[in-house]
This record gives structure tokens, C-alpha cells and sequence, in this order.
């Protein structure tokens, strides 16, 4: 009998990005039926309600400002939980396989024997757009759209993202965790060939309650952002499709309630 044969499974799911409406019809059903649970900071107590009571539950989060779990003690949780539960959900804001690490996870369970299925989710680069009224992509004015991480410090042996290059390969730019660096992301921008009028919106808590939409002129996003006080979790999109906001579209912010405040 192999490790993988004693074990449960390990969900790696999507919880979209706040709204509990945007969960998939998956991701609902695993929460209803799993045994353990181990989550991140950006899932709403709205969402975590789902799970029976009997779930053994784990939280992992990572936020700028709050003590955060390294991943290795993540990755030790979900293979000690699988080795005595059928069924574990790891629970990740937005799509585990997009800037969630969820690839490094899987690879991890599947190196320690353990089985692993991937259950994607609404990503915040297209949904918090959306609920600003703002498409990321428009045939009038963007054809391609680069979804870029702006957090730099993740992990010192990874380059740094090439922001000059970025300013003339795509139409427009989605770019996660990218406030904190904002300044810098604009300089190199503009260093890079894009137009300092280029428009850029900003979109703080996307799909839930006290989202809040900035749009100013790429020369002008970072000190606007300052004056505004805007924090994270942000979205930034850079791009004339900033120019095709429809406000009108735009559906109401969840009402939720967050593990750690924004």
C-alpha cells in the first residue's frame, strides 16, 4: 500500500475574491462536505460558515502588517492533515494557481505521496474590475492584458519584474500586491515609453464591502493613492480599457466580515 493510498485528498480551492456569491458550485460542495480546513486571510467568515461544524480548522494567513505562517509550516499542515482526514480543503482567496502559490503546494503534496486535485476560482483581476464596472480587456482599446505580480519582496531569488518591458508588450496591466511599490511601478512605466496620461484605476477591496474605485493619470496614480489613503488588498489596472468603465454594470460590494480587518 503506498502513502497515497493511506492518505485523503487535499482540495486546493479558489475561493474567488470576497463575494461569497462568485464561489463556484464546486468549491461550495467541498466546503459543505470537508473534514479540515486550512485557509488565508483574504476568505470571508461568510464563507467559512459553510463548512460542518465537526471541521478541524487552520488558519494561515498572509498580510503585509500581520504575523504571517511561513509556507513550509503550511505545506508540513497539509500533508499531516491528509495522512488523518479524507477530505482537506485548502482554501485560497481568488485562484490557487494564480499568484496563490498553489502551484508550490501541489507539488509538495504530490512529492510527499499524497493525492492533490486543483478546483479553480474567480481571480480578483478580473472580478474586482468588474464590480467597478471596468473591463480588463475591450476591443476598442485592448486586445491583451498582462496579469503581473507587484509585490517584489515575496521571494529575494526570483528577478524583478521588468517594468520597462511591460510598458510596450501589452495593452493593458493587471498588477496584484502592487501598492506598496506603486511608485516605483509607475516610474519604470513611464521610463519604460508609456504615456504619463496613460489611465490607471485602482480598485481597493474588490467584491466586498468598502471597495472603493481611484482613476488618475499614471504620473499622477501614486501620490493620489497617498492623498486617498488607499491600502491593501488592492488591484491595480493600467490601460485605455480604464477609459471603457461602465458604472453602470457594476454589482453591489458583499456585505462580509474578514478573519483580519482590512
Amino acid at each position: 500500500m503506498t502513502a497515497a493510498d493511506r492518505s485523503g485528498i487535499v482540495y486546493l480551492v479558489g475561493a474567488g475574491p470576497g463575494d461569497p456569491e462568485l464561489l463556484t458550485l464546486k468549491a461550495h460542495r467541498l466546503l459543505q462536505s470537508c473534514d479540515a480546513l486550512v485557509y488565508d486571510s483574504l476568505v470571508p467568515r461568510e464563507v467559512l460558515d459553510l463548512v460542518p461544524e465537526h471541521c478541524e480548522r487552520h488558519f494561515v494567513g498572509k498580510r503585509r502588517g500581520h504575523h504571517s505562517v511561513p509556507q513550509p509550516s503550511t505545506n508540513a499542515v497539509l500533508v499531516e492533515l491528509s495522512a488523518r482526514h479524507a477530505c482537506v480543503v485548502r482554501l485560497k482567496g481568488g485562484d490557487p494557481f494564480l499568484f496563490g502559490r498553489g502551484g508550490e503546494e501541489a507539488a509538495h503534496l504530490v512529492k510527499h505521496g499524497v493525492r492533490v486535485e486543483v478546483v479553480p476560482g474567480v481571480t480578483a483581476g478580473i472580478a474586482a474590475p468588474a464590480y467597478a464596472g471596468i473591463p480588463v480587456t475591450h476591443r476598442r482599446a485592448g486586445s491583451s492584458v498582462t496579469f503581473v505580480t507587484g509585490h517584489e519582496e515575496i521571494d529575494k531569488r526570483r528577478p524583478s519584474v521588468n517594468w520597462r518591458s511591460l510598458a510596450s508588450a501589452s495593452d493593458g496591466l493587471v498588477i496584484y500586491m502592487g501598492l506598496h511599490n506603486l511608485p516605483r511601478i509607475a516610474d519604470e512605466l513611464m521610463a519604460g515609453g508609456l504615456s504619463p496620461d496613460t489611465p490607471v484605476a485602482v480598485i481597493q477591496q474588490g467584491t466586498v464591502a468598502g471597495q472603493r474605485c481611484l482613476q488618475a493619470m499614471l504620473s499622477q496614480i501614486a501620490e493620489r493613492v497617498r492623498q486617498e489613503q488607499f491600502a491593501s488588498p488592492s488591484i491595480v489596472v493600467v490601460g485605455d480599457v480604464v477609459k471603457e468603465q461602465i458604472s453602470a454594470c457594476a454589482p453591489e460590494p458583499a456585505a462580509v466580515t474578514m478573519p483580519i480587518p482590512f
